[in-house]
């Protein structure tokens, strides 16, 4: 049964996790609009005392992670995830916690056993491809995906990546979207975190959706 009708209680505690790779306002805003109560921080007390914890992210893989370590962010980060708080990625947030990406040759958190690799330059008919892939497209939950999102079945959401999650035929994938010959892991997700390559801060009534069902959990 969904819960994205469900009243968000007080005790929910949401921290955004400021790890200098942007788009931490725009998120702050959708938590906002949907009746959380963000709070954007570096501070491992503060992250450790989440219940529901977002990494948000745009820009460079190989980036990503330096920032995580040289903020001390990896062992604060694995903490919340075993101790049960639920833990939303953001686009490059969800791509950090696969296990490596070739953008950079490097490795992510591992959390998932997946690889973050690039779009094709071109389709299998010999066409260009746009890259990145920007702009809406549609989600549809895998058959693993139960109470996913409270959203209809297929959605459409806002996108923009030159990277995708490979493994839309994997366990732990929880949507998927096709672009040009690519069929990709659009989420991914194991017991209390999730990871979205799509921008529900940016995808109007979907988004809205989505986040409230994230922070109703």
């Amino acid at each position: 049964m969904s819960v994205a009708n469900a009243e968000l209680r007080p005790d929910r505690r949401v921290v955004i996790a400021d790890c200098q790779l942007g788009n931490m306002g725009s998120v702050a805003n959708m938590v906002k609009h949907v009746g959380g109560t963000p709070i954007i921080s570096q501070d491992a007390d503060v992250i450790a005392e989440s219940t529901h914890l977002i990494l948000p992210g745009v820009g460079n893989f190989q980036y990503g992670m330096k920032q995580l370590h040289k903020l001390g962010f990896i062992d604060v980060l694995n903490a919340a995830r075993d101790k049960g708080t639920h833990i939303l990625g953001i686009c490059l947030g969800m791509a950090l916690m696969t296990k490596w990406s070739d953008e950079g040759n490097c490795d992510g958190l591992g959390w998932f056993d997946f690889r973050t690799v690039r779009f094709p330059s071109q389709l299998d008919s010999g066409e260009r491809l746009l890259v990145p892939h920007m702009g809406w497209n549609q989600i549809d939950p895998a058959p693993a995906a139960t109470e996913f999102v409270a959203v209809p079945s297929p959605s459409r959401f806002y996108f923009v990546h030159s990277y995708f999650v490979d493994g839309a035929d994997k366990v732990d994938c929880r949507a998927t979207t096709v672009y040009g010959d690519t069929k990709f892991a659009s989420a991914i997700g194991r017991d209390n975190v999730i990871g979205v390559q799509f921008h529900p801060e940016k995808s109007h009534k979907f988004g809205m959706a989505f986040m409230r069902d994230f922070l109703a959990r």
